[in-house]
């Protein structure tokens, strides 16, 4: 049985063996697993709607323990709270405790966008901006989950 990480997103820091061009240095991944197999696979992100990725083919077996061993795993996409007030560039702030939704870039680099509360609207929800702030990955390792659930339209 290979040693390979558990399914969830990761950043590549190094490139793939024979497959260079697919997994650079530097870019966000998705390790999956088939369903009902143990084989494990290896994805780029394909479309990105609300912030989050989407992920589609073509996939790539993923086999090497060797390379899986440089992946940088990342929290799970969704939403959090701010462990602490983040002052922004030109004025403004977040303040500490406020939702946020956590994206990435192609990168892998983290994107957070505040929840807001539209006045003027009628619905009772919270929207996030398409344009975020990129963050380091100390502040990854800070978010606070928010357990925000999805409804399903036909729910």
């Amino acid at each position: 049985m290979l040693d390979l990480p558990d399914p969830g997103l990761y950043r590549t820091t190094t490139a793939m063996p024979g497959h260079e061009d697919a997994f650079p240095a530097g870019a966000l991944v998705y390790v999956g697993q088939a369903k009902n197999s143990s084989n494990k696979f290896v994805v780029r992100p394909g479309q990105n709607r609300n912030n989050r990725w989407y992920w589609g083919e073509p996939t790539t077996p993923l086999r090497s323990p060797t390379w899986a061993r440089t992946l940088k795993a990342l929290p799970s996409e969704g939403y959090y709270t701010l462990p602490e007030t983040l002052e922004l560039e030109g004025g403004g702030r977040w303040l500490k405790n406020a939702i946020v939704q956590l994206g990435y870039n192609e990168k892998g680099q983290g994107i957070i966008f505040v929840a807001e509360s539209r006045a003027a609207s009628e619905d009772n929800a919270l929207f996030f901006s398409e344009k975020g702030m990129l963050v380091k990955d100390e502040m990854l390792t800070k978010l606070n989950w928010a357990p925000i659930l999805p409804i399903r339209e036909d729910a």
